[in-house]
């Protein structure tokens, strides 16, 4: 399925610079299914709504409905990250995708295909953000 998504965001124009390798992971919520997760640094000249728009075009021809409940299983989900352009945002848009510092789902894959891209907000760089989601806490005592 990812693949595809990949060769379909070639079809449409868009330059796929990178791929990160597939991660599967537990899901966030009520969904029982485990996700395969991965990110592709791309390359267009769609302005940030505009590519929003072709993602969720993309989306539909994959099978993935609108509505019903949050958090429930999809067939492919594609979220603008990050942007070369620094923070964006509009009605159903921000970017830095807001959680994404917060998710290893997300900044693993990213770390595998842009490990010194730099968060416009924090200053951290994918790599850096990785290491603080991921490291070892101590425990209580």
């Amino acid at each position: 399925m990812l693949a595809a998504a990949v060769e379909r965001l070639k079809a449409e124009g868009l330059w796929v610079l990178r791929t990160a390798p597939v991660l599967t992971t537990d899901p966030i919520g009520p969904s029982i299914r485990r996700y395969a997760n991965s990110a592709a640094l791309v390359e267009t000249r769609l302005a940030p709504e505009a590519m929003l728009r072709l993602a969720k075009r993309i989306e539909r021809a994959f099978g993935r409905r609108s509505g019903g409940q949050r958090w429930t299983s999809r067939v492919l989900d594609l979220d603008l990250v990050l942007w070369s352009g620094g923070p964006f945002a509009a009605p159903g848009l921000t970017i830095p995708h807001p959680l994404f510092r917060e998710r290893a789902f997300v900044l693993a894959p990213a770390l595998a295909i842009a490990a010194g891209w730099r968060d416009p907000l924090t200053g951290l760089t994918v790599r850096q953000l990785h290491a603080r989601l991921t490291r070892p806490r101590a425990g209580h005592r």
